[in-house]
C-alpha cells in the first residue's frame, strides 16, 4: 500500500508540466511545435535556451521534491527501504510527466524527472550520469543518445552499488529496486523509439547550445 501512496505522490509532483505551462505563458502549446513532446530538448528548440533550461531545473525539481516528500512522510516509519520508496516516488513523478491525465496523457519522455531521480539517490550515480551525458553530447550533439546512455548508467550503476552493499538494505528490497529501475530504463528506451530508429539511420536532430551551429 505505501508503495501505491509513493507512486501516486510522485504521479501528482509529475503533473506540473514546466514546458507546456511555459509555452502557454507565451501564447503556444508545445505540444504542436517541433518534436510535440512536452519537453526540456523540445523547449530549448522551440523556445530558445532560456526555455530549455527553466525547463529542465522545473522537471528535474519537482521530481526531487517528490522524493524528499516521501522522505518526509516515510523517513521513520520505513526507515529500512526509504530509499526504494523515494525510487517509487520518482517513478510516479516520471510517469505523471510523461502521461499527464490532463493533458490527454501527452507529456514528454522524463529524461529531466530522472535527473532529479539520479540527483536524489545517489552521489555516485550523478557524477557518472554527468559524465557520460555530456560527454556523449559534446560529442555526438546527440540529447537522445546521451539520455538513454544515462539510462543505462543508472541501471548498471545501480546493480553494482546495491551488490557492494552500498544501499544496506535487505536482498528482497535490492531487487526490488533493480526491477524498479529495470521499469524506467525499459520505459525510457520505449519512449526514445522513434529517436533510435533516425540514430540507425543517420538523421537524428543533433541540439547545439551556440545559434551559430543552427541551419
Amino acid at each position: 500500500m505505501v508503495r501505491l501512496l509513493c507512486l501516486a505522490i510522485g504521479y501528482l509532483f509529475g503533473l506540473f508540466q514546466t514546458s507546456y505551462i511555459y509555452g502557454r505563458l507565451h501564447g503556444i502549446d508545445i505540444r504542436e511545435h517541433g518534436s510535440g513532446n512536452a519537453g526540456t530538448t523540445n523547449a530549448l528548440r522551440t523556445l530558445g535556451l532560456k526555455a530549455g533550461l527553466i525547463t529542465f531545473a522545473g522537471d528535474c525539481l519537482k521530481c526531487i521534491l517528490a522524493v524528499v516528500t516521501v522522505r518526509l512522510l516515510f523517513g521513520q516509519s520505513h526507515a529500512e527501504y526509504i530509499r526504494l520508496l523515494g525510487l517509487y516516488a520518482a517513478a510516479g513523478t516520471i510517469l505523471g510527466h510523461n502521461f499527464p491525465c490532463y493533458l490527454k496523457f501527452r507529456g514528454g519522455k522524463g529524461i529531466a524527472a530522472t535527473a532529479g531521480l539520479i540527483i536524489s539517490f545517489d552521489w555516485r550515480l550523478l557524477i557518472a550520469g554527468i559524465v557520460v551525458f555530456f560527454t556523449t553530447f559534446f560529442i555526438t550533439h546527440y540529447v537522445s543518445l546521451g539520455s538513454m546512455l544515462v539510462y543505462v548508467m543508472f541501471m548498471g550503476g545501480t546493480v553494482l552499488l546495491g551488490q557492494l552493499g552500498y544501499f544496506e538494505m535487505e536482498p528482497g528490497y535490492l531487487y526490488e529496486m533493480y526491477a524498479v529501475a529495470a521499469f524506467l530504463t525499459a520505459m525510457a528506451v520505449y519512449r526514445h523509439r522513434a529517436n533510435i530508429v533516425r540514430l540507425v539511420h543517420g538523421n537524428e536532430n543533433k541540439t547545439y547550445l551556440s545559434s551559430k551551429h543552427k541551419k
